[in-house]
């Protein structure tokens, strides 16, 4: 068939459930191959028809099914499956993964006007600002799912670091018994304030999230609306001087803007791998109504980002190189049949996002699967599984240790069998600290909006009425409607138009 003069050869890979972009309405979708890529079509009975690319590469679309795991969902979900997915948020019995990362956002005042924002902070007309008393609520609600309590917990917003209380939050959380604890921010307070910076470390944020679009001045200036550069460097420097080891790198990647800064952004990351620990790629978000023309030029997608990693890294990095988040859950099974614990598996839809690991030597940058076969370690997790949960634990055991000759490198085969050996947080920490990991998170808007990837979804927004909503559906349906029931103060709607967002 023909699509705008461009001759199309559709094969049909699956019928899902998405939504309308323009009123939000569920309606039927395929996903199809077309032309090497994957695409999503669906049709609303009052906006029409739409098409998007779900994955630009079909290839690699099919490499990852392998990968897929069931979850269990929780054991305690806070409302009813009654109006259907995603109007039920949340958790509802239906969804299938429990939560891997809770977040709160603490406020929506912020210090910028970025043109480029997925909570349409500063610009929303209101003031969402939740006491003590909720957000000490919504980190204790978080703790107590089943049949896994949340483990790791961002604190965002908005500009979290606007609150004056927030290091009491973060006290709060690991009190509450959440190992992890991340700070969002674009870096600009603590980039003013060396003194802010070591009262958040003291308090016990784990992590910094800290935005960073680029290493051109003028990237900033389109995504931001100012030049933030060497406030992105100041914060970094100031968080190297009190101490702390762990900033993921947020990058908004948009087409035309900074796609072609991949490499520089991982080179940077290298060179600063004393207190570099991630670089997380969010490929940029569509709303509003869009022409096809101009929503093909935007998007851009996982497939796209590893392939630009390959381009500009030199090959250092290719795109087979990347793994889907659900390839660990055998590692997770594997561990908590062994052990009789219970760990978090990161059962989200294969589709969602890539990540590798990556050592950083002599200058150059080595993934994990050039030491290890990762397709065989896990095949063999599974095997561990099923032997400890038939009883059998000491062939379990054995297996576990022999399947280490799959790791090629001494230094990864001791860091992993720390792990195995303790189990805990601190010897995870060890194998963390010694490579970066580079990821890219596809957040879903209307227009490739999938319900499967939904369910599926482990990073979830707690509220101040006791929901806990998957991301995409919070950023995508519910944020406005939830923020403006707990707004302190209401204004008229904002003329301002952000056609693009993540």
């Amino acid at each position: 068939m023909s699509l705008g003069g461009e001759v199309v050869a559709l094969m049909l890979l699956k019928e899902t459930k998405s939504i309308c972009p323009i009123c939000y309405k569920v309606v039927n979708a395929s996903i199809y191959r077309s032309n090497g890529k994957v695409v999503i079509r669906k049709s609303c009975s009052e906006h029409g028809s739409y098409e998007d690319i779900y994955w630009s590469d079909y290839e690699q679309y099919m490499r990852v099914q392998k990968f897929r795991r069931d979850g269990v969902g929780v054991e305690n979900p806070r409302t009813k499956a009654d109006k259907g997915c995603p109007y039920d948020c949340g958790l509802c019995p239906n969804h299938k993964s429990y939560t891997i990362l809770g977040i709160i956002d603490v406020t929506n005042r912020c210090n910028l006007r970025c043109p480029i924002c997925f909570a349409n902070a500063a610009a929303a007309g209101y003031l969402y600002e939740p006491s003590k008393e909720e957000i000490f609520a919504m980190i204790d609600n978080l703790a107590a799912n089943k049949p896994v309590s949340t483990k790791a917990l961002q604190f965002s917003g908005g500009e979290p670091t606007l609150r004056e209380d927030l290091p009491e939050f973060v006290k709060k959380a690991h009190e509450a018994g959440i190992s992890h604890v991340e700070v969002n921010t674009n870096g600009i307070r603590i980039a003013n304030s060396l003194e802010y910076a070591k009262e958040l470390a003291d308090a016990g944020v784990n992590t910094f999230y800290l935005q960073f679009d680029g290493v051109k001045s003028e990237t900033y200036l389109t995504t931001r609306g100012v030049d933030l550069l060497q406030t992105k460097l100041k914060a970094l420097e100031n968080l190297r001087n009190v101490g702390h080891k762990s900033t993921v790198l947020v990058v908004t990647l948009v087409r035309g803007v900074n796609d072609d800064q991949l490499g520089d952004i991982i080179k940077f990351a290298a060179e600063n791998f004393d207190i570099i620990r991630c670089v997380n790629v969010q490929p940029v978000s569509i709303t509003g109504r869009i022409d096809r023309q101009k929503l093909r030029e935007y998007r851009i997608t996982i497939t796209d980002f590893m392939r630009l990693v390959e381009e500009q890294t030199e090959g250092q990095i290719t795109r087979d190189d990347f793994y889907p988040v659900p390839t660990v859950v055998p590692f997770a099974r594997a561990m908590a049949a062994l052990k009789g614990k219970v760990y978090p598996e990161f059962t989200m839809h294969e589709h969602c996002g890539m990540a590798t690991f990556v050592f950083v030597e002599d200058g150059k940058l080595l993934p994990i699967t050039r030491y290890a076969d990762v397709d065989a370690f896990m095949a063999e997790m599974e095997d561990v599984a099923k032997l400890a949960l038939a009883g059998k634990k000491t062939r379990a055991k054995m297996k576990m240790i022999t399947s280490l000759r799959h790791l090629k490198m001494r230094v990864l085969s001791s860091l992993l069998s720390g792990v195995i050996k303790e189990g805990s947080y601190s010897a995870l920490g060890q194998l963390m600290r010694r490579v970066i990991m580079v990821s890219s998170m596809h957040f879903m808007d209307g227009y490739n909006f999938d319900l499967e990837r939904v369910q599926r979804c482990g990073i979830h927004y707690a509220v101040p009425d006791g929901r806990i909503i998957p991301f995409c559906t919070m950023n995508t349906l519910h944020r406005q409607e939830i923020e403006r029931k707990f707004a302190k103060t209401l204004a008229p709607e904002p003329t301002i138009k952000q056609p693009i967002k993540v």
